[in-house]
């Protein structure tokens, strides 16, 4: 049986009794689940006869990926046909005994189901409902498509993302689902606070684009107030200086964040400038974004001088906020990594495997992994038995029919 490995957690966890329905999809909806799940909620992932398309997604390992073992941990897995009545009405029994519902369907395709809020709402007030959508429930735009990549197009995120006279980059992530998911996480944490005061549930609405929105800073107050449009600034941060990625010697890159004064006098002093840590013009931040190129040009000359580890060895003496830029396999051999448990191991067929620990990190009540993702459909046959009461016969009935 796939397990979690050393897993010694017995602490209580925040949402322990909260039990969720997830019927979302691939990314945005499964990782808000997976998130609640890992601190205690009983998530009951609702999947087509098939599975999550995820389960195939990327390096796939004997028939299922390994994304979906990370995505998928801590789940209860039942298979549902919802173009079937039948599933319809079985999807409704399990939304009517849950406190959450997450779906990431495209608007109105819940509601083609007759598992749209205002339904469910009339035999469980309590519900908390959280869509998440590439537009929003509501708006001209709420019913295009909305996949992540163009959200974040649309954001602003993209435009700011890359370098000048370059089309913009995209990160080799899907940030803008993941990003959503984590809203989803908190809008779902919020109406869980909110209800133990109104006793009532609500619908939390989440969009991709307006999620990747948020993370904009002072976008638009810089526009609106003094009409600057941000504009892309490559491996900086426009009007901050310097913060920048460095190539050394040995052809691997550091981050040197030096943009305080004091640390800024430390840093040119390391790197061989100390004319440039006591020169007036250089003294403040506004002085030293005008000088931002003569900066730039010392500290790469520097850089390119000296091997990654002895740069970053010299900025800690000089306690500069520095640091590598690192794969993931130089996560793995990073010894603060190991230090904060950020790799939680799993048992895959009687393999061990490296699953990420989700944050934040709780001191009194935290997460963990209790198993990792499971089969098609794993646990169909107990949730319709336990929390159904459904017969043997009824559930033989549904696999012929196709339902499950």
């Amino acid at each position: 049986m796939n397990r979690a490995i050393n897993n010694t957690t017995t602490k209580k966890r925040p949402l322990d009794g909260v039990r969720i329905i997830e019927i979302g999809q691939l990314i945005a909806g499964p990782f808000a689940g997976c998130m609640l799940g890992y601190f205690g909620a009983e998530v009951i992932k609702i999947e087509p006869p098939e599975g999550d398309a995820i389960r195939n997604w990327r390096v796939v390992e004997n028939g299922t990926s390994l994304w979906w073992r990370s995505i998928g941990r801590n789940k209860k897995s039942i298979t549902l046909d919802l173009k079937q009545a039948e599933g319809q009405q079985i999807a409704r029994q399990l939304m009517d005994s849950a406190d959450v519902v997450i779906e990431n369907f495209r608007p109105g395709v819940m509601e083609s189901w007759g598992l749209g809020p205002d339904v469910l709402k009339q035999t469980n007030p309590r519900l908390i409902y959280a869509r998440i959508s590439g537009y929003g429930q509501t708006g001209p735009y709420a019913t295009k498509p909305g996949f992540a990549s163009v959200c974040e197009g649309m954001s602003g995120f993209r435009y700011v993302n890359g370098f000048p006279d370059q089309a913009p980059v995209r990160p080799n992530l899907s940030i803008g689902d993941t990003i959503s998911g984590i809203h989803a996480a908190l809008g779902i944490a919020l109406a869980l606070l909110e209800r133990n005061n109104s006793g009532e549930g609500q619908v939390v609405d989440v969009a991709l684009y307006e999620s990747m929105f948020n993370l904009m800073e002072a976008v638009v107050p810089e526009f609106s107030g003094a009409g600057v449009i941000r504009e892309p600034s490559g491996t900086t941060v426009t009007g901050i200086v310097p913060t920048n990625t460095y190539r050394c010697k040995n052809g691997k890159y550091v981050v040197i964040g030096g943009n305080g004064d004091s640390i800024f006098q430390r840093l040119m002093n390391v790197a061989g400038h100390p004319e440039m840590a006591t020169d007036p013009r250089m003294a403040n931040n506004a002085g030293r974004v005008e000088h931002e190129l003569e900066i730039d040009n010392a500290l790469a000359a520097w850089c390119m001088s000296k091997n990654a580890d002895d740069i970053l060895q010299l900025l800690e003496q000089a306690r500069v906020p520095a640091g590598p830029i690192y794969n993931v396999k130089d996560m793995f051999a990073d010894p603060h990594f190991v230090a904060r448990g950020m790799f939680e191991q799993v048992e895959i067929n009687g393999k061990p495997l490296q699953l990420p620990a989700i944050a934040p990190r709780l001191a009194q009540t935290p997460g963990a992994t209790d198993w990792p993702g499971g089969d098609i459909g794993s646990h169909t046959q107990e949730i319709l038995q336990t929390l159904l009461n459904f017969t043997p016969e009824h559930i033989e009935h549904l696999k012929a029919s196709g339902v499950i």
